[in-house]
């Protein structure tokens, strides 16, 4: 469940002018924009669901607060490279894209209950996920933690520290709890977990102080550097790489229509064009799979 930090009055003030940092709320300045135009692909299309086809529409579950990954414009839409892949790969199935605005937490239960066709969020695929859900992987992310300017921050020995993270992402549910058991078995202090809702929150804990350290995936983490940077910097090089997923309901044949989709982006250069414009390319995937947290 998505929890608040509760910060005192000064201290929520003060972060309230940091928002605008790294904020979701304003259009990313060196990225994004309009979609490319895209072809559909009738093979990707014969694979869809009648029911999805009939439609015409492909319902998409987004927690539009994780720049620049997906985040919202001035309007309050929905933007970012995840955004223009999405866009992108409905073009490819002939629909068109409706986003759903959700928090994380309630996309892959409102997949399973119908409610939504995907969740494209920057899913990590795990084992876990992929008991509820299949996904259609299609970037390698690593995670990659900030600390303040001058700092000396060590993700490999982070015992006693504090450190911000978006609630229910990979970094809360997974990685800071292993280290945090690590640390208690070898007698040392567990790491103190700070969880909010979004993204940019967890951020600006860093930038005030409330936080030693922040985790989240590699291209969150350097976007959340370069907004906020007379203030934290990169603590270490991203580790741990893992796939991100697009999730689908679980044996549904949608999963197949996704990937080759994908596959259809990545092969005519599309898929490496969004991802070039906005920066993110270093983790670019050359094949579209499904369920690679378990495959082989």
């Amino acid at each position: 469940m998505r929890t608040k930090y509760a910060m005192p009055a000064i201290v929520a003030a003060a972060a309230l002018l940091l928002v605008g940092c790294v904020d979701n709320s304003t259009t990313d300045p060196g990225g994004g924009g309009d979609s490319p135009a895209v072809g559909v692909d009738e093979a990707a299309v014969a694979l869809l669901p009648d029911d999805i086809k009939e439609s015409g529409k492909l319902v998409i579950g987004i927690d539009a607060t994780y720049p620049p990954n997906e985040y919202k414009d001035d309007a309050g839409e929905p933007i970012g490279w995840s955004v223009d892949l999405g866009n992108a790969m409905a073009a490819k199935l002939g629909l068109e894209p409706e986003y759903q605005i959700s928090s994380f937490d309630k996309i892959l239960p409102s997949i399973t209950g119908g409610t939504y066709d995907i969740g494209l969020s920057s899913f990590t695929d795990n084992e876990e996920r992929e008991k509820v859900v299949d996904f259609v992987n299609y970037y390698e992310a690593g995670i990659q933690w900030a600390q303040a300017i001058g700092g000396s921050v060590d993700p490999a020995n982070a015992c006693g520290l504090t450190v911000a993270v978006q609630a229910t992402t990979y970094e809360e549910t997974d990685e800071l709890p292993a280290k945090s058991d690590e640390c208690v078995s070898a007698g040392k202090e567990p790491i103190n977990i700070l969880k909010y809702e979004k993204q940019d929150e967890a951020s600006n804990a860093l930038a005030l102080g409330q936080a030693d350290a922040m985790s989240a995936d590699s291209p969150i983490t350097q976007y959340a550097v370069s907004k906020l940077k007379d203030k934290i910097e990169l603590a270490g090089d991203a580790f741990d790489v893992a796939p991100y997923g697009i999730a689908v309901d679980k044996g549904s044949p949608l999963a197949q229509a996704i990937q080759a989709a994908l596959q259809s982006l990545i092969d005519d250069g599309t898929y490496l064009d969004i991802l070039t414009e906005w920066g993110v390319d270093a983790g670019a995937v050359d094949s579209i799979t499904i369920n690679a947290a378990t495959a082989g």
